[in-house]
């Protein structure tokens, strides 16, 4: 076994000498036999093997007793020990968790401070074959998401360094006789007994029947997950890429929009993980009530023929079709619509309450203009000048049009999304007279060609 799981190591790269090797260890026989392994190549390859415990408080003294079994072992193997006790049903209380989440979320906070503390290299599991073919199963059984289907990869980013799961190659019975064979003692936790839970149900009925079908089972799975996980990673650069050139994301995490016909022309595949990415990123956790059938609603309405449309996802998620836009957002988070009234000192600048910015100064030259720059003639417009959100009855007129048109009309025909209308700035003169909507729709312009005194209007859209 130990040949076999060294072969394993070089070829997928998972460990280079000279390293610090963290281990977590529950006391139980995988993690054991890992941690005697690692230190029986610790001197031929210089490492230094650090050992993880953690008493996660939901056994009582059982557990406490696992972490100072462990702590001795570890004395008289002379391997450094970091123990620690996680308050497991308190945490799972206060974030409104199950216990299983809370859990797995303090373990990983303890292993990446340790990771950083220590300045670690590696942090390595002794997950098996066996658990590698019971984590495909449950992927299969709950999960539409083909990266579960994989399995655990052998080797990922984790903190500063990687986690590595070295025993990915052997079977459950051969850890087992690498322990009688080596005279490793270990705990036993009852809870791995009961088939309450659902990976204990796979691995007393289900695993046995794949056994039986195919004794090379473990081979099997293996090479599958690799294939899976090889196909998954080049799908999801390529996502990732497409994520970064076609949505728009916020830094404060809480919103994404991007541009449905620029979308729609990738590959379903890509589309289906940049959907998934753009979850990943808003939420911090994705909710387990979070389902197949959000997926299915999201490209429903993404390829609809209606205009507008509106979805609930979890913990107030909404995903918002306008016309050919689309976005994610938390309704709770992003600044809530209000009505304002500035007046634009010239020069100067006004902050509206989404953190957009409209400036104002006096200019004798001609400037080139575009969305974000509107020159007025400085003699035509009655002064000071106001920013404003629209009202009932708003209309404006420009070069071109007869008579006016509502300002309404104008969010309609530009397409701008009805969360957005009631916050548009409006920039008027002292009259009432409509000169911009900001970054929209611009009045009548300045007459470069007679005019010589102009002001210039500058609009900087806040990133949300």
């Amino acid at each position: 076994m130990k040949e076999r799981v060294l072969s394993f190591i070089k070829e997928n790269g998972l460990i280079e000498p000279d390293s610090t090797v963290l281990v977590g260890v529950s006391g139980g026989p995988d993690s054991m036999a890992i941690l005697h392994f690692l230190r029986s190549i610790m001197d031929e390859w210089n490492l230094k093997i650090i050992a993880l415990t953690v008493d996660h408080q939901l056994r009582g003294e059982e557990s406490e007793e696992d972490l100072r079994f462990v702590e001795k072992i570890c004395a008289e193997w002379n391997i450094e020990f970091y123990g620690t006790f996680l308050d497991v049903p308190s945490y799972k209380k206060q974030n409104h968790i199950g216990t299983q989440v809370a859990a797995r979320k303090m373990r990983y906070q303890f292993f990446s401070r340790k990771m950083k503390d220590l300045g670690a290299d590696y942090l390595a599991f002794g997950h098996h074959a066996d658990d590698q073919i019971e984590t495909m199963l449950m992927g299969f059984v709950r999960s539409t998401n083909s990266r579960a289907i994989a399995g655990m990869p052998v080797i990922r980013p984790f903190n500063t360094g990687f986690i590595i799961r070295p025993f990915l190659c052997v079977t459950k019975d051969e850890i087992k006789n690498y322990c009688q064979k080596h005279g490793i003692h270990s705990r036993l936790d009852p809870s791995n007994l009961t088939t309450d839970y659902t990976r204990n149900y796979f691995r007393k009925f289900v695993l046995p029947l794949l056994k039986k079908q195919n004794s090379n089972i473990h081979t099997t799975v293996r090479r599958l997950s690799k294939s899976l996980q090889s196909d998954d990673d080049y799908l999801t650069g390529e996502a990732k890429k497409l994520l970064k050139q076609v949505v728009s994301l916020n830094e404060s995490k809480n919103y994404a929009t991007f541009d449905i016909d620029l979308f729609q022309g990738y590959h379903g595949a890509l589309q289906r993980r940049v959907y998934h990415l753009i979850l990943n990123y808003l939420y911090d956790e994705l909710p387990k009530n979070l389902s197949y059938m959000h997926e299915e609603q999201f490209f429903v309405l993404l390829n609809s023929q209606k205009a507008n449309g509106i979805l609930d996802f979890p913990h107030q998620l909404k995903v918002e079709k306008s016309y050919r836009t689309l976005s994610v957002y938390f309704e709770d988070k992003l600044p809530q619509a209000s009505p304002f009234h500035e007046i634009l000192p010239i020069p100067g600048e006004v902050v509206l309450p989404d953190g957009s910015v409209v400036r104002a100064d006096y200019t004798e030259e001609s400037h080139s203009q575009n969305q974000e720059v509107y020159l007025c003639s400085k003699n035509k417009i009655a002064l000071p000048l106001h920013i404003r959100t629209r009202i009932p009855g708003d209309r404006m007129s420009w070069k071109g049009l007869e008579g006016s048109k509502k300002v309404k009309d104008i969010f309609i025909d530009e397409k701008v999304p009805v969360r957005m209308r009631d916050s548009w700035p409006v920039v008027t003169d002292n009259n009432g007279v409509i000169l911009w909507l900001c970054g929209l729709k611009k009045g009548e312009p300045a007459d470069q060609t007679k005019d010589t005194s102009f002001i210039q209007l500058y609009f900087r859209k806040a990133t949300l």
